[in-house]
């Protein structure tokens, strides 16, 4: 970047506009250089505090040139936040949108798409619009008043959602808000929301912007060593452990150390377990993955990790269906190293022995000082054992067939054996995501999105939305490199959402943006009647599915448990949107059907539009165990017999549950 003098006359909004045009992501991963723009485009849906400002700013660009910052539109403001965090997904935070909204309602929908961000560790740059710095008109329609601090406003509500927060009240504030914003947007250890609140009448506002603000920018993406001390008291605890065992997350997906991660246990022997933002880590079949931990996880998984003596967590939060609420490790002497870029993530559990560091660059150190150690010959064999036990587990649920309403186990197996390796499959809630992390069979690193640690209802759509924008951009950068003289192909992975009626009914809206855009987005969504996730737990707590079904009132109880189903059509309504739609009837052929279904929906056209494919299936049908559990608090007295029961079952898991402190 060279340097630049002089200043140009401009509003702050066109300035934050070219300003975010401008910045780059650098990174490098084996020698392999990376640059990226970081914003390639903005969201918006435009009331009276941003047209005039964002919304002018988008509109005189593009007429200037498309490219400078292209902008899309959205159906709800929380709904964009979704589409930006699984396009950051996808980029491996690499790369985000911007999302512009109007004061008041505009801006307090972004605060479930802020918290979900932050979250799960993902970027996204909120630019809410506020009420006037001046307080020229005041109040303004929307402002939120309280009478103990008149300065507070809707956007306040962001601060403890967000990773970062600043609100620019005076034009040359916005060199500071935006330079420190990014900073934290780019670090892998902060990242999460960044929200600045952007006055309605400083949007408008002009002033003279120096050529050094709008100059390109690159943000290099730290990937910070592991300490050789660290290292070396790691590894003399991996050499004394008996029976030790690997939690993959999410992080090591974000540092690209797949491949020495398999180095890694191949070396070793040691056994992975991965968490739900983890899930293709390894692939479903490599002989050291035992797939999910935890409350959702394989019986693998969480039989090897009851009897370690030494967890390795390597870019992983520790949340509580991770653990099985403390109480998966039942090993009384058990440790814990923890490898994590972020230290409030590494000190997880009360370890002695954290390693703040990059995982890629932690598992090449850990490579080194490890070599000539492997784990004994039992625990190979137990691996093995209990990983052929799992497989023909997943095997009977998916080929047991239940009619005429399938089992969802039925249902995933059928979507599984119809997508490609390469193919994503999104969910983010209900009882999808936990039955997904234990039976999916990922074979592609990139294959798998299951939005849980904040598990939101109404995420599948948009979020998958999100990713296949960044399928379609992977696949263009592909193209580029083959015109170039690559060999790469350019084929666009399908990206298929598995989505429940519940969380379906709770924010479909983004299908209209994938019908204007023609993005070919497939939607598998599963008609249950009801929440199938919680009126499952209902029952396991002795609360007898209360308020979990969707059915007619029964004005003399009232009570929504026993009357008529809802005449309710989401397939109709899907057509109603503009969706080509598939409707797969009950009966026999039904798990044939919706293999076949899916098959022709990823034939279809690429910007022929969403494909949505309607399944019935039986709630009451579980899939298998996981021989876990999850804390969630029993009435401790009660009039009802289930109740009573589930009280003693959950005392029972309770006396397991550890402090976990080594």
């Amino acid at each position: 970047m060279g340097t630049t003098t002089g200043t140009r006359r401009m509003t702050v909004a066109q300035a934050v506009v070219e300003y975010l045009s401008k910045q780059y992501t650098v990174d490098a991963i084996n020698g392999v250089a990376y640059r990226e723009r970081l914003i390639p485009g903005t969201f918006g849906i435009f009331g009276h505090g941003n047209v005039a400002g964002v919304g002018q700013a988008l509109k005189q660009y593009q007429q200037l040139d498309p490219a400078i910052m292209p902008y899309y539109q959205g159906r709800n403001e929380q709904a964009q936040v979704h589409q930006a965090v699984g396009y950051a997904r996808h980029t491996r935070r690499r790369q985000t949108f911007a999302v512009s909204t109007s004061i008041g309602p505009g801006s307090s929908n972004l605060l479930t798409g802020a918290a979900l961000a932050t979250t799960n560790r993902l970027p996204v740059l909120l630019l809410p619009s506020d009420t006037f710095a001046t307080r020229a008109a005041d109040p303004v329609l929307q402002q939120l008043e309280q009478p103990y601090a008149y300065d507070l406003t809707v956007n306040d509500a962001f601060r403890p959602l967000s990773k970062f927060f600043d609100r620019v009240n005076r034009p040359e504030q916005l060199f500071s808000a935006f330079h420190h914003g990014l900073r934290v947007l780019t670090d892998p250890a902060e990242t999460g929301a960044v929200t600045i609140s952007l006055p309605q009448d400083v949007q408008a506002e002009a002033f003279d912007v120096p050529e050094e603000f709008l100059a390109e920018r690159e943000w290099r993406i730290r990937r910070p060593d592991a300490d050789d001390d660290d290292i070396a008291r790691a590894a003399e605890a991996i050499r004394a452990a008996k029976r030790p065992l690997i939690i993959a997350g999410g992080g090591v997906l974000y540092a690209y150390a797949n491949e020495e991660l398999a180095k890694f246990v191949e070396l070793t022997g040691i056994p992975v377990g991965n968490t739900q933002a983890g899930v293709g880590v390894l692939p479903w079949d490599h002989p050291f993955s035992l797939g999910a931990i935890g409350s959702t996880g394989t019986t693998a998984a969480n039989a090897i990790a009851a009897e370690a003596d030494l967890i390795i967590g390597i870019g992983t939060r520790y949340e509580d269906f991770t653990t099985a609420s403390r109480t998966a490790f039942q090993n009384p002497d058990v440790r814990f190293i923890n490898v994590n870029v972020a230290p409030i993530d590494a000190y997880k559990h009360g370890t002695t022995l954290p390693i703040v560091a990059d995982a890629r660059k932690a598992l090449v150190k850990l490579n080194a000082a490890l070599g000539g150690y492997r784990v004994g010959a039992d625990l190979e064999q137990t691996v093995a054992s209990e990983k052929k036990r799992w497989d023909a587990t997943v095997d009977e649920a998916f080929d047991t067939r239940h009619t005429p309403l399938p089992a969802q186990n039925e249902i995933i197996g059928a979507t599984s054996r119809a997508m490609d390796a390469r193919d994503v499959v999104i969910c983010a809630a209900g009882s999808l995501p936990g039955d997904l992390h234990k039976m999916w069979r990922v074979r592609d690193p990139f294959g798998y999105h299951v939005e849980y640690a904040y598990s939101c209802m109404g995420y599948e759509i948009p979020g998958g939305l999100g990713v296949k924008r960044a399928a379609l951009a992977e696949a263009a950068r592909t193209t580029a490199a083959g015109g170039a003289g690559g060999t790469e192909t350019s084929e666009v992975r399908d990206v298929v959402v598995m989505v429940g009626d519940g969380s379906y009914l709770m924010m479909h809206t983004e299908l209209v943006t994938a019908v204007a855009e023609r993005i070919k987005l497939i939607v598998v969504l599963i008609q249950n009647h009801g929440y199938a996730s919680i009126g499952s737990l209902s029952e396991m707590l002795g609360s007898q599915r209360f308020g979990t079904q969707y059915r007619a009132l029964n004005e003399e109880q009232h009570s929504f448990d026993e009357g008529e189903t809802l005449p309710v059509d989401l397939a109709l309504n899907a057509e109603s949107l503009g969706v080509k739609v598939i409707r797969i009837e009950p009966g026999e052929k039904v798990i044939a059907e919706l293999e076949q279904a899916i098959r022709d929906a990823k034939a279809a056209p690429e910007r022929g539009g969403p494909i949505l494919i309607h399944v019935e299936s039986d709630p009451l049908l579980d899939a298998p165990s996981s021989e876990s559990w999850w804390d969630v608090p029993v009435s401790q007295v009660s009039e009802l017999d289930s109740t009573k029961q589930a009280f003693q079952t959950y005392t029972d898991h309770k006396n397991r549950q550890r402090k976990l402190l080594g």
